[in-house]
């Protein structure tokens, strides 16, 4: 591909984004095998085409504690229809030609397939980066050692109630990116912008060397262009794109005009 791979491609990413006049890099989540394999292949390849810097790709699991409704429906979509491991980095890896690819995957799939023969199966699908929402940083460094033995970006949560203790520690060990979570709970859409955006991202800025994206809870490119102007280097749209693709009869083109319009916002969004 002629560029960096890895944590170096995610780190290009977030700068190429700049140097276009971006305030914020672009990620928008996809779940892995739903409305279909083949359909989300092309869903991943649109999000680029329409604007996307990076691709958050989930692996569906049956037992999402952090996601919402939207995400969780779409999961269980995904393996009753043949979903696994192994077909959804087939999905990735056709994305990663085109944009840096970061698997969001939970502990279970990760520990019964074994840690590092999953992280191979990423390295060898040339995904950028993993995120493991449900294990905890006490239970991470082993993670954390084989993604960095592997130029594999282990990127961190954060929410609003993370001490500031635990921020030091999770700031000192990030790479790729921080990802601040926007609002307390789970995934999925909310009106107006969240009262704790600003404190997320300058907390979690306060304590990382690298860039920091916010997700949960944004899903018009209102609130987009919002986190970027509250100092978001990255806005990562999860639940609206995927909802698009569950109610609509061409979820490529759906999907496509949504990506196209929250990257506009993000190309006027004032820092």
């Amino acid at each position: 591909m002629g560029e960096a791979q890895g944590i170096g491609r995610i780190a290009e990413a977030f700068a190429r984004a700049r140097a276009d006049g971006r305030r914020a890099a672009l990620m928008p989540y996809l779940m892995g095998g739903f409305p279909s394999l083949e359909v989300s292949r092309e869903i991943g390849l649109a999000y680029a085409a329409a604007g996307a810097d990076l691709v958050e790709l989930g692996v569906p699991f049956s037992d999402p504690l952090a996601d919402g409704p939207v995400i969780h429906a779409a999961a269980t979509a995904a393996l009753a229809a043949g979903a696994t491991v192994a077909r959804v980095l087939a999905v990735g890896a056709a994305i990663a030609r085109r944009v840096p690819v970061v698997v969001m995957c939970y502990a279970n799939p990760i520990y019964a397939r074994g840690l590092q023969r999953f992280l191979d199966e990423l390295v060898g699908a040339e995904i950028s980066g993993l995120i493991v929402p449900d294990l905890p940083l006490e239970e991470a460094a082993e993670a954390q050692d084989a993604c960095e033995a592997r130029d594999l970006a282990f990127v961190p949560l954060v929410a609003p109630t993370t001490p500031r203790t635990r921020l030091v520690q999770i700031g000192a060990r990030a790479t790729g990116f921080i990802y601040a979570v926007s609002v307390t709970g789970t995934t999925g859409e909310r009106d107006g912008d969240a009262p704790t955006l600003h404190s997320a991202i300058e907390r979690a800025g306060d304590h990382a060397v690298v860039p920091v994206a916010v997700g949960f809870g944004i899903g018009t490119p209102g609130q987009a262009a919002a986190a970027a102007a509250a100092g978001a280097d990255g806005v990562i749209v999860g639940s609206r794109l995927v909802r698009a693709a569950a109610e609509s009869d061409d979820p490529v083109a759906a999907v496509s005009e949504l990506v196209g319009g929250f990257a506009a916002a993000l190309r006027a969004a004032v820092g």
